[in-house]
């Protein structure tokens, strides 16, 4: 390509981007006067079934070549920088810093958003009932691990909402002081972390003496006080802590992800036209109960995502099933299998209706 001709396509590209930078300034413009709106009218700031609703229609509009992933972070990047112009949203989530969940939280809410690391799930929930936060984000379930007993528990006890969920890779570093793996003498981590990399673990530090701890960014911590000592933690605990990045990428299964439910005062009643539901259910104890409640699913084509029963801790072998499926509240057919199975449950609280997660 002719020099002169590179300059003209770069100025091009100069005039596009000052283009581009006048359009994010004028949608601004308008998100300030919706702002206003709901501080006057009292409506949530932060909308999921909005948001996603923006990303499918760009994504389903996009002809290319910037391919679908690239567009939603590039526009989940103006919404979360939008949104903070109508207020700062604080976000209780179960800590440390630069644990998972707070990874989750910040790709959910975005960088401009007040993070508050609590040491419990229970205090997630505890500093969005007292409004002390906005919203929190808590684990659910991991794709090899399984579920996370004490989010399903905190239900029993909370009116909180679902809100929206977050599916997040897992992607467990082995970082160090050291440069050398061969010179690591003690590895520390969370027994869940130590769980998905055992087999890799097996394989390549056999003889290393393994320390539990309390969370993988408390590991990453420990691991920056000795130059034999290693962890297996997040990408952003080795910027936190100061530590090299051995090995990235140890987990046994590519496929590892945590589920994770941002939960708040209420859950939308809007459609985002890619919704999941969630309810806790009760059942008369009987033969073919829960047979009988999972029948309405099939005869008005909701497709079930989840089942899982949780014991209700106030009566010997009594449980609450969490039911999830696809669809919202709203919907037709999801309103004729609620009104169906009503009856035959002792207790029936609606958890959510939010954009599912891809």
């Amino acid at each position: 390509m002719d020099k002169n001709i590179l300059k003209f396509i770069r100025k091009k590209i100069d005039k596009i981007d000052r283009r581009i930078l006048e359009l994010l300034s004028e949608r601004a413009k308008y998100v300030l006067k919706i702002g206003e709106y709901k501080k006057d009218t009292g409506e949530e700031f932060y909308l999921p079934y909005r948001e996603k609703k923006i990303i499918l229609e760009l994504m389903k509009s996009n002809k290319g070549p910037i391919p679908n992933n690239a567009i939603e972070q590039i526009y989940m990047e103006i919404l979360h920088a939008c949104r903070s112009l109508q207020k700062t949203i604080k976000v209780a989530y179960l800590g440390p810093e630069a644990a998972f969940t707070h990874l989750a939280a910040i790709k959910n809410f975005g960088k401009y958003t007040i993070f508050i690391p609590v040491k419990t799930i229970s205090d997630v929930f505890l500093e969005v009932e007292k409004k002390r936060c906005d919203y929190g984000v808590v684990p659910i379930e991991n794709s090899t691990e399984g579920i996370v007993n004490h989010t399903f528990d905190m239900f029993l006890e909370s009116d909180l909402k679902i809100c929206s969920e977050l599916n997040l890779p897992i992607v467990h570093c082995l970082l160090s002081k050291s440069n050398k793996i061969n010179k690591i003498k003690k590895l520390y981590s969370h027994p869940q972390a130590l769980a998905q990399c055992r087999n890799w673990l097996e394989t390549n530090m056999s003889n290393v003496t393994i320390i539990e701890s309390s969370s993988t960014s408390e590991a990453a911590k420990l691991a920056a006080k000795d130059k034999t000592s290693a962890s297996i933690s997040s990408e952003l605990a080795s910027e936190l802590y100061h530590l090299k990045i051995l090995v990235k990428g140890i987990e046994d299964s590519k496929e590892n992800y945590t589920r994770f439910l941002i939960i708040g005062e209420n859950y939308s009643i809007q459609k985002s036209g890619h919704d999941k539901t969630s309810i806790m259910i009760s059942i008369k104890d009987r033969i073919g109960a829960l047979h009988d409640i999972l029948l309405p699913f099939k005869k008005y084509n909701v497709n079930l995502t989840k089942i899982e029963s949780r014991p209700t801790k106030q009566k010997a072998w009594e449980y609450v099933f969490f039911i999830d499926f696809l669809g919202h509240v709203d919907d037709s057919n999801v309103k004729k299998v609620l009104k169906e199975i009503e009856p035959a449950c002792v207790l029936l609280k609606i958890l959510g209706s939010y954009p599912r997660a891809e």
